[in-house]
């Protein structure tokens, strides 16, 4: 598409994208940032939804690239980062029920003893796409740019653990953080998840210290985080200094009282939340995928073809195929799809279409995953936190 050809414009593609563009106002317009706001180095695009705890969106045309580049990566906390960081002197402690033996590694004896991996992992918040669901879900109302893929460094989780030793009862393996609550009260926890033991001995599961190369910005967890890849991102914490073993589903703060959780089974939108035991904890996330080029509201003139460019992911799973749809559904047209660079990574994919006439078209994009399952072209079954939207991403576009 020659350079020119794709003008912005303000068109609406629903409610929900309403919702979306009158933060993107506000954000611009600077009314979300409070006098002194720090963006942290980060593109001045991104939206901010909160500022304490900080949680900031990346718009879709900002994750044109193949890894996303830190400046672009959204950002979602629970509390609020370190008020000081000491690299030298971080130290890792690993213990718990099931640990055989409790130990303390500082971070250099990481660097040093134990084999460095470097991966592209695809981190996506638990409520991405939580802005869509009516009623609401309770929590930041997140369009859908709470989603990044960005290079880590450091070693893998399995090898620690094996270090320490791993009782034959362990079930789930959680962290702590340095992170501070936002009440103030050095007592309190903000928020401590975990991730099945299956899970922490995967091949991809991090202690990272790097981000695209260089150490992991502040914001983004520094000097040490998880990180495991297509799960919910809050079970990736930031500024690790312990993890436990667990002989139990770990019940530290955010992993009970319905956070992280959907119903079981399907409820009535607007329904009270079920109980804990009737709720189920999100794990592999579900297929999804997103136009990054062109930016909604495009302008294509004095031609009818456009090509196209995203990503597409399947939590634990691959996507097998990508097709696009220039008539609210009716008729799809298939992508090239490219396969992730390692497991876990996003796949990209790529298409031209043609328009049959002018005028005003939306183009959706779906994904499929290894075993079958498609997006579905509207929102998903209402949750009380709004989890999990996954309906295809849609973008307008003005021909001629």
């Amino acid at each position: 598409m020659a350079k020119g050809l794709l003008l912005t414009m303000s068109l609406a593609l629903g409610k929900s994208t309403l919702h979306t563009e009158s933060l993107r106002a506000q954000a611009s317009s600077g009314t979300l940032r409070p006098s002194g706001f720090n963006m942290q180095g980060k593109n001045p695009e991104l939206i901010v939804l909160s500022d304490r705890p900080l949680n900031v969106e990346t718009p879709p045309h900002l994750l044109n690239d193949e890894v996303t580049p830190t400046a672009n990566v959204f950002i979602r906390n629970n509390g609020l980062p370190p008020e000081s960081v000491d690299a030298t002197n971080w130290t890792l402690t690993v213990e718990g029920e099931s640990a055989k033996t409790r130990k303390k590694f500082t971070l250099a004896d990481l660097k040093k003893n134990f084999k460095h991996y470097t991966y592209q992992l695809q981190l996506e918040c638990g409520g991405n796409g939580r802005g869509e669901f009516s009623p609401p879900g309770k929590g930041n109302q997140w369009g859908n740019g709470a989603i990044q893929c960005c290079q880590w460094t450091g070693v893998r989780v399995k090898d620690v653990l094996a270090a320490v030793g791993v009782k034959p009862d362990a079930v789930y393996v959680a962290y702590y953080g340095k992170d501070r609550h936002v009440s103030g009260d050095p007592e309190k926890v903000p928020i401590s998840r975990g991730v099945p033991i299956k899970k922490a001995l995967e091949e991809e599961s991090l202690l990272a210290w790097a981000m695209n190369g260089e150490d992991i910005p502040l914001i983004h967890g520094y000097p040490l985080r998880v990180v495991f890849g297509g799960w919910p991102a809050s079970t990736s914490g930031k500024w690790v200094d312990r993890l436990v073993v667990r002989n139990k589903v770990h019940d530290g703060p955010k992993m009970t009282h319905g956070s992280y959780m959907v119903p079981a089974r399907p409820i009535a939108p607007g329904a009270k939340a079920p109980e804990d035991k009737d709720m189920r904890i999100i794990e592999s996330m579900p297929v999804r995928s997103l136009i990054t080029y062109p930016k909604t509201g495009a302008i294509l003139q004095n031609k009818k073809t456009l090509k196209l460019r995203g990503h597409a992911w399947a939590g634990d799973l691959e996507v097998k195929e990508m097709h696009v749809s220039l008539d609210f559904g009716a008729t799809w047209q298939p992508c090239q799809l490219q396969k992730p660079v390692n497991r876990l990574a996003w796949q990209h994919w790529n298409a031209q279409v043609t328009f049959p006439s002018t005028g005003y078209y939306e183009v959706w994009a779906r994904a499929t995953d290894t075993e079958g399952t498609m997006q579905p072209m509207v929102v998903p079954a209402w949750n009380p936190g709004g989890y999990l939207n996954n309906a295809c991403h849609r973008i307008a576009v003005q021909v001629g």
